[in-house]
């Protein structure tokens, strides 16, 4: 399985990013590949023009276009998800995200933020194509401590409910994998 992860926070110490790498740690050994994209390291003119033919924007579009699992993190600003990723969404083709699973995570200061997830990301993901979402996590700020050390900590609830919405992937990847298996 190859999964594409965007991280959409114009921070590079934010909640969402790290919320997004989680999730991916709690992937490792289900995908076969995977890549990240940093929307905020790639070219800003470039995003901005909408110049897909810009190598580091190419390899990006490339990447969500391949991905057979594609993780989505922002943080919610103003009940919407970043402008970054409305941005690097709008270069992507029409049909970019069909038959793909596609992962929200959103992180938020408080629980009023939360149906920005359903009321805002999901519906530009099913103008995208997306037929396949998972059950979106969406965490506040009390729900990702920040750690002295660095990092954050994360409530248990928000890791079950990471873990509820990946369940569905278990059935999918050995269905996936059967035929490369039986080879």
């Amino acid at each position: 399985m190859h999964i594409t992860s965007l991280s959409a926070s114009p921070s590079e110490r934010s909640r969402s990013a790290w919320l997004t790498q989680f999730a991916l740690t709690r992937l490792e050994g289900r995908g076969t590949q995977y890549e990240q994209i940093l929307v905020r390291q790639l070219p800003a003119a470039a995003l901005l023009s909408a110049d897909v033919q810009d190598p580091a924007i190419a390899a990006a579009v490339q990447a969500v276009e391949q991905a057979d699992l594609v993780v989505v993190g922002t943080p919610i600003y103003k009940a919407a998800y970043s402008g970054l990723l409305k941005v690097f969404l709008d270069l992507l083709p029409p049909d970019a995200l069909r038959d793909k699973l596609v992962l929200p995570l959103a992180t938020g200061g408080s629980p009023a933020h939360f149906l920005a997830l359903d009321y805002a990301l999901k519906p530009v993901l099913s103008a995208l194509g997306a037929r396949h979402v998972l059950d979106g996590v969406f965490a506040t700020d009390a729900q990702l401590r920040r750690h002295e050390a660095g990092g954050f900590v994360p409530e248990p609830d928000l890791i079950a409910r990471l873990d509820r919405a990946l369940a569905p992937l278990a059935p999918r990847m050995r269905a996936r994998l059967e035929p490369a298996l039986s080879c």
